[in-house]
């Protein structure tokens, strides 16, 4: 399911950036691309929305932020817990979506600034 979501987080980041250089093409892709980026959004942080907050009621439910800050003992549970948690944010698939973001607009601001200052 997760990689359902990055791959929708993914295109809707390329077609909101194309959405400039699809306008100069014609227009209709230009608002194609534009209600893709944004119902992908929507998709994807909803998600990601709900990744969060279940994280956060785990992290509350069995608190964990006052054991770790109190330096208590964890228990078993307790560190499979972190465990997961740490594990799902290392993950490589938000650095690729960070940089697919960054890249994006990158070459967005490019073309941005080729069709509506140099063109």
């Amino acid at each position: 399911m997760a990689g359902i979501f990055f791959i929708i987080g993914l295109i809707a980041t390329i077609a909101i950036r194309v959405v400039t250089l699809l306008i100069h093409v014609n227009p209709l892709y230009g608002q194609i691309a534009w209600y893709i980026g944004v119902i992908g959004f929507l998709l994807f942080f909803v998600y990601k929305y709900n990744i969060d907050s279940s994280r956060y009621r785990i992290i509350k439910n069995n608190g964990l932020m006052a054991k770790v800050l109190g330096n208590d003992e964890l228990s078993k549970d307790d560190k499979q817990i972190l465990s997961a948690i740490l594990c799902a944010l290392s993950s490589g698939k938000d650095r690729i979506n960070y940089f697919v973001i960054f890249a994006s607009s990158a070459l967005a601001l490019i073309a941005g600034v080729y069709f509506d200052f140099i063109k």
